[in-house]
């Protein structure tokens, strides 16, 4: 997607997407995800196509050194609106750069983080391979990349729940739908990723699901009372226990994958 395309849709992602159940369950567990990998801050992360800082900004706040990149300066408005609401000490740890993902080796100077993030970004792109090249270019020796994908083995999913059964049947043998933003995306696969990772030297690690029953839910048209926070809390707690065990989180929509940069 260009630049202008995500101006126009700034405000329905950060203040949307990420405001519903579902966005609050994909910050939350992937935030807990990244925590089961990466060494204790202080520690440098490159977060590509890191939008408004949903999920770069925690990792700012328990101590590493962010550098956010994204090519919409909408967004990175955005960003910075985030970003001020937070301490300063946590501002201070936090760089914001506007740059093409599949420039983003030039754009850091060539320089190699402990971790680098591309978390729902692959999927607005024809094919993977220029972007995973990138992200695997920019971590240093022993250092995490985690991606975040559409699962292109559930792709039948969505138009099933939403009764669209023509959709539905095409959906088994399709890697592409229209996506939540009303754009269209692409699915990838844990396998394929896999195999560009270990093209590039990085070691996939483990992969898991991001959330399941929340979207189930929403589907149903059942509201979750996001002013609860023991709801919330449950809700979060399941969805994290549903990413790490089969078959639950082969049937989540996006994939979460991780890797490690061999020495």
């Amino acid at each position: 997607m260009t630049d202008d395309s995500w101006a126009g849709l700034v405000d329905s992602f950060a203040e949307g997407a990420y405001a519903s159940p579902k966005g609050l369950v994909r910050t939350y567990v992937m935030h807990h995800q990244l925590l089961e990998h990466l060494a204790g801050p202080p520690g440098a992360v490159l977060d590509v196509g890191g939008g408004a800082g949903h999920q770069s900004f925690p990792l700012a706040q328990a101590g590493y050194e962010v550098t956010l990149l994204d090519p919409s300066a909408a967004m990175l408005d955005k960003a910075r609106e985030r970003l001020g609401r937070l301490p300063a000490e946590v501002q201070a740890r936090v760089t914001l750069l506007q740059a093409d993902g599949l420039e983003a080796v030039e754009a850091v100077d060539g320089r190699l983080f402990d971790a680098v993030l591309c978390h729902g970004v692959l999927g607005y792109l024809p094919q993977p391979d220029g972007l995973v090249d990138q992200l695997c270019q920019c971590v240093g020796a022993g250092g995490l990349v985690s991606i975040m994908s559409g699962n292109a083995n559930t792709a039948a999913v969505r138009p099933a729940l939403e009764q669209r059964w023509a959709d539905a049947l095409a959906g088994f043998d399709s890697v592409e739908e229209i996506g939540v933003l009303g754009v269209p995306t692409r699915g990838d696969t844990v396998e394929h990723l896999s195999g560009l990772l270990s093209t590039h030297g990085v070691e996939p690690l483990r992969w898991y699901g991001v959330w399941l029953f929340t979207d189930w839910l929403e589907f149903a048209g059942v509201e979750v009372d996001l002013s609860d926070p023991e709801q919330v809390a449950a809700m979060a707690a399941v969805e994290l226990e549903a990413s790490k065990r089969d078959p639950y989180r082969q049937l989540s929509r996006p994939f979460h994958l991780v890797g490690r940069r061999l020495a």
